[in-house]
């Protein structure tokens, strides 16, 4: 006989969770690429804080050479169309339901898929900005990435079928073609050179996005992580700072986190399901 509805057990995470908000009134929250796994988005990193797989590319070498530059955006063709398809998940939806209640401060996301948004989140900070953007490095004009997605495609037609992988950072996996041939489109309206609208490794986060971020943390009573490893030190300056204010951090991540030692509350198990039960009460 299945069990009645009412005698589902929930997470043993939900009520220590539950327990630690009862008296916080303005949670600060920082998400990370766990939040996203269950929406088909690989994250970086395992259980021990370790690269599964060859870190992504840096800002010198997409800026500074032009095989590295066409390598990025073959592989951001072929990959793009899963980020644009991807949905939210539980953790999104039990966050963008829980803003609604006001104890949440703000949300700052190490994300670039926009989940947050797609799940109703409106009071999110993108700390590396957003995959679905371009913009020019020369005259700084803004883009659609779906209008990009079509110019690529213009160009690089026999590029159009191919299927690969899903790689965390926006891209697919594509071994043995010759990106030589990859053909890259400059700026409309400069010539200038395209990228991303995110923060790559080795370039800074705007400043005025990280003092926006930091202004919402010292207005907060409280942090949690969720879905991160917080091992990228742009994120866990956060918790850094925290700590440093006498804020109380709870982690909800599976694995280990740089910021183990500086939270009170450090639950391991899976966010969706944690989060679910706890923030519906």
């Amino acid at each position: 006989m299945s069990a009645a509805p009412d005698s589902i057990v929930q997470p043993a995470g939900a009520e220590r969770l539950q327990t630690w908000l009862a008296h916080r009134q303005r949670v600060f929250v920082l998400t990370g690429a766990g939040c996203s796994t269950n929406s088909g988005i690989p994250d970086y990193r395992d259980a021990d804080g370790q690269w599964k797989r060859t870190p992504p590319v840096t800002w010198q070498a997409f800026t500074g050479d032009p095989r590295v530059n066409a390598r990025y955006w073959a592989r951001s063709f072929v990959g793009w169309p899963r980020i644009a398809e991807a949905r939210p998940n539980a953790v999104h939806h039990a966050l963008a339901g829980w803003e609604t209640t006001g104890r949440m401060s703000t949300l700052l996301t190490q994300n670039v898929d926009g989940l947050h948004q797609r799940a109703g989140s409106r009071r999110v900070i993108d700390l590396h900005g957003r995959l679905d953007g371009v913009v020019c490095l020369g005259c700084r004009a803004k883009s659609e990435r779906v209008d990009l997605q079509q110019r690529l495609a213009d160009l690089n037609p026999d590029w159009a079928g191919l299927d690969a992988a899903t790689a965390p950072d926006g891209d697919a996996d594509l071994d043995g073609h010759d990106f030589s041939r990859f053909r890259v489109p400059a700026c409309e309206r400069c010539g200038g050179m395209l990228k991303p609208d995110v923060v790559f490794f080795g370039e800074n986060v705007p400043r005025e996005r990280t003092q926006t971020a930091i202004a919402a943390l010292h207005d907060s009573d409280a942090l949690l992580v969720v879905g991160s490893s917080l091992m990228v030190y742009s994120g866990f300056r956060f918790a850094r700072m925290a700590a440093d204010a006498g804020l109380p951090i709870a982690i909800l991540n599976r694995g280990r986190t740089r910021a183990d030692d500086l939270a009170d509350l450090k639950i391991e198990e899976e966010a969706g399901a944690v989060l679910g039960a706890a923030l519906s009460n």
